[in-house]
């Protein structure tokens, strides 16, 4: 079981995403406990405002720190877990480091993820600095806030949950072992003139694997060549990259 924590000014925009198929089906199992908290239910004044003006000018807005602090102090507290032990409190922000498939698969050991969306131009740096644990970009793009992130975050993290998926349909999908997955047919055998590559119709399971694992290799070569540098590469499958051009110092530059 994991639990996740979701600090938003926008909790609303929740409802949809994690209200079907798979993380609906793990909510309902108590495979996943998702919980929305409102920054704006921390804050003091009549008019409910979590952000101000920045110091030192510049256009927009910033999230002030002590309703985040408020909120997050509150969270923390539910379930009595003392400073020491605190799950990671990750900001979501376009200036985070990246997030990946390896990290997904680290943050789904935990018992307990805690999600702040970022908005406007910003968080107060000194919340962040005392009580941010890690900070995540979902891409090198701006969204208008980081409530669709940490969306893309649960259900990345989620489905990694023991229970939540079937284990064999994650063994070799995309990013698994630095590769992107092979390309999946089903039926008809003929579809509009365009037949399914034989060997998946011979019932050679070895033969299969064989032509499973090389288009993943080119899949990955073809379009995200940056990932090879990463990969877990046997001697075989440097020789056939190579043989079809692959340059491994070049990687970088494609």
């Amino acid at each position: 079981m994991m639990r996740f924590d979701i600090l938003t000014l926008f909790p609303e925009m929740f409802q949809g995403p994690l209200s079907e198929s798979i993380l609906k089906r793990a909510q309902q199992a108590g495979l996943l406990h998702i919980h929305l908290h409102d920054i704006r239910d921390y804050t003091t004044d009549r008019h409910r405002s979590a952000d101000d003006y920045p110091y030192g000018g510049g256009a927009g807005m910033v999230l002030k720190p002590e309703p985040l602090a408020r909120c997050l102090e509150a969270v923390l507290a539910e379930d009595g877990q003392p400073d020491g032990e605190r799950p990671p409190v990750v900001l979501l922000t376009p200036a985070g480091r990246l997030f990946t498939q390896a990290q997904a698969q680290a943050w789904a050991r935990q018992p307990r993820l805690i999600l702040i969306c970022g908005h406007y131009e910003g968080v107060d740096e000194r919340f962040i600095e005392r009580y941010v644990s890690d900070e995540v970009s979902i891409g090198d793009y701006v969204l208008t806030g980081g409530e669709l992130a940490a969306m893309v975050v649960v259900d990345a993290v989620g489905r990694l949950v023991p229970g939540v998926l079937d284990l064999s349909s994650l063994g070799e999908e995309s990013h698994d072992g630095g590769l992107l997955e092979y390309p999946q047919y089903t039926r008809p055998a003929n579809w509009r003139g365009s037949e399914v590559p034989p060997v998946l119709l011979s019932g050679h399971h070895a033969e299969i694997a064989r032509w499973r694992h090389e288009q993943r290799l080119r899949r990955t070569l073809e379009r995200r060549p940056d990932l090879l540098k990463r990969a877990r590469l046997s001697e075989r499958d440097r020789e056939i990259l190579r043989s079809w051009g692959w340059q491994p110092e070049e990687t970088s530059e494609r």
